[in-house]
């Protein structure tokens, strides 16, 4: 029961905020609940507060006992939702295939799939030694086992 009004609590303040977007929602058997969210432009901590408002505020504390914790996903997590990886276009991502792991940068990302670009070093067609090329490949989602952004500093 309490699921239920959670899950619809949150969907409501995400209908409003159409801005951010679910990645994780959890809850267990002692009512903790973890709410963790994406934002197109980012995540602020204000962002966290209206979600965690928009849920704690609806629910009777004297009916319920909870914990709640609303959180983003952090720099490190791995990209989980297509509007993550359209949000970061242009950035590098180290991405894991069952084949493969690349680094690239991400060209493009529509509602099936992605593309990355990267350089490798590979044997001269004619003569010693190796030539810099450009590799690029479009990669269905269902494909990719892993994806995270590669942090710059």
């Amino acid at each position: 029961m309490l699921k239920k009004t959670v899950e619809t609590l949150l969907n409501n303040a995400l209908e409003e905020r159409e801005d951010l977007f679910l990645i994780d929602f959890t809850m267990g058997a002692d009512n903790a609940i973890s709410v963790i969210i994406d934002g197109d432009h980012g995540v602020t901590v204000d962002d966290c507060v209206f979600v965690s408002r928009a849920i704690e505020h609806n629910i009777d504390r004297d009916e319920h006992d909870f914990s709640l914790e609303v959180a983003s996903g952090g720099a490190t997590a791995p990209l989980s939702h297509v509007r993550q990886y359209k949000k970061n276009i242009g950035r590098d991502l180290e991405l894991r295939t069952k084949e493969e792991t690349v680094v690239g940068k991400l060209t493009k990302a529509t509602d099936t799939h992605i593309t990355l670009e990267w350089k490798a070093r590979e044997p001269k067609p004619v003569g010693k030694g190796k030539v810099t090329v450009l590799k690029k490949a479009e990669i269905a989602y269902q494909d990719i086992v892993e994806a995270k952004v590669m942090i710059k500093f």
